[in-house]
């Protein structure tokens, strides 16, 4: 299964994508999670425990059908986006996270934009996604693509009051 690759001529310089996990990686991108949203959003630890369960999960049992993108830039992690097997019918994109300084320059968009085209190879008949409100760019990103807003939560966690938003794209 070979994903399109968007716009890969013009990732940055030194900057690039793969899907193997090595060592080191899921506990840099359990930290990179935990230290930029605590510094963004003022989010307490249990957040860090919050991604690490389902990241520690998705390296153990990796399938055919769920699939990451780790940026890297110069040998450092700098971001990600995977796809996991929610369902038989449905994926669902996890982990979308850029340091700020490759944001807006289209990478993200990229790098969903390959995550959309997995799933649809991969058979899924929808992809659903969550976030949380105030994340402008991202919700941009998504609702460029199609994804639509389908529930809503409003809940303390992480150390802070949190409108958890979920978003859908079918794709058949």
């Amino acid at each position: 299964m070979t994903t399109i690759a968007r716009g890969r001529d013009n990732l940055p310089a030194n900057v690039t994508i793969r899907h193997d996990l090595r060592t080191g990686d899921i506990s840099r991108l359990i930290a990179l999670h935990a230290i930029l949203h605590a510094e963004a959003r003022g989010w307490d630890a249990t957040f860090e425990a919050y991604v690490a369960g389902p990241l520690a999960e998705f390296a153990l049992s990796q399938s055919e059908r769920e699939r990451i993108w780790i940026v890297d830039e110069g040998g450092k992690l700098m971001g990600c986006v995977a796809i996991v097997e929610a369902s038989e019918a449905q994926g669902q994109l996890r982990w979308l996270l850029l340091v700020p300084h490759l944001r807006r320059r289209g990478l993200g968009r990229m790098l969903v934009e390959e995550a959309v085209d997995f799933c649809r190879e991969a058979g899924y008949a929808s992809v659903f996604l969550w976030t949380v409100e105030g994340l402008e760019g991202a919700l941009h990103l998504y609702e460029s693509l199609g994804f639509e807003l389908t529930e809503e939560e409003t809940h303390s966690i992480w150390g802070a009051v949190v409108t958890e938003q979920r978003y859908e794209l079918k794709l058949r």
